[in-house]
């Protein structure tokens, strides 16, 4: 490719808040050709249809957001929640690989047990316990398998003012109840989706990606929290007078099993891409006004 062409950079699930937040800073890299395929641009349950757009584009760079998240309807559409997290991701990575394209997938921390008593590594040992983390895993080890560049990016607890979230839940239910029952003994770092978007952006500019064959990496924003602890810091941030009771997860039964440990070790993408990473809180106090705006 001459050095004069653009960089071309297309991104699937571009409605989801990961894709949100890169089309909101993608405003700020013009030299890029950006391409965002939402769901009616790109039918993930249609093979054809993703090898046909990846062809017709021929970016340089996917970045893939999109994916089956809805982690308790998944134990009973477990089909759906393969075909999109895992086949698609297998279709992605050998359409990229046909036009030299790197692929940046996105992953997540419900690919461990969460039973470790120290954050997980990128070489720890993977043993998902719900059909989501199993669907994601599939689709990490097709894209390794199809030998194509590019790496995965795993993340956790990730929020944003676009699309459902954990904040936006507790920032509404903050007004309208006076008291809630919170989850405290799942344990993670919250993850901004703005600065997981630039992090993404800067490794997409960087000289390295290419030479990546699948690599496995870890991002969230740095600190430690359980869920109650995060839906503290929430209501104090707004100044809600909803009173909070910490629970179990066995007082909050759901449909799937959740890691009661999320925490990612980050200490590698940090290195070979050189990402800084901010503490959870302080990306939450520059979030939190776009949930009230």
């Amino acid at each position: 490719m001459p050095s004069s062409a653009p960089l071309s950079i297309l991104v699937t699930g571009a409605n989801g808040q990961l894709g949100s937040e890169l089309a909101l800073l993608a405003k700020q890299y013009n030299a890029i050709e950006w391409f965002f395929a939402d769901r009616t641009a790109l039918d993930l349950t249609d093979q054809t249809a993703i090898a046909k757009l990846i062809n017709q584009r021929k970016p340089n760079i996917i970045i893939n957001c999109a994916a089956y998240t809805a982690v308790d309807k998944a134990e009973s559409e477990p089909e759906l929640a393969d075909t999109i997290n895992h086949l698609a991701v297998a279709q992605l990575a050998d359409s990229a690989k046909q036009i030299n394209a790197s692929l940046i997938h996105l992953s997540t921390d419900y690919v461990f047990n969460g039973e470790q008593c120290r954050p997980y590594t990128e070489t720890d040992n993977t043993d998902p316990q719900s059909v989501y983390g199993r669907s994601k895993l599939a689709g990490e080890q097709a894209f390794a398998a199809s030998g194509g560049a590019g790496i995965i990016v795993r993340t956790s607890w990730v929020y944003s003012a676009f699309g459902n979230n954990f904040v936006r839940t507790m920032s509404r239910l903050g007004r309208e109840r006076d008291s809630l029952n919170v989850v405290s003994d799942q344990v993670g770092s919250p993850t901004w989706a703005r600065d997981l978007a630039q992090a993404l952006i800067d490794i997409c500019l960087s000289d390295k990606l290419a030479d990546k064959r699948g690599d496995i990496y870890h991002y969230s924003n740095e600190g430690v929290c359980s869920w109650y602890d995060f839906a503290w810091t929430i209501m104090q941030q707004q100044s809600l007078r909803c009173a909070l009771t910490p629970i179990t997860t066995e007082q909050y039964p759901t449909p799937a099993q959740r890691p009661p440990m999320s925490l990612l070790w980050k200490a590698k993408i940090k290195q070979d891409f050189n990402i800084v990473i901010p503490h959870w809180l302080a990306s939450l106090q520059k979030a939190l006004p776009e949930f009230l705006g």
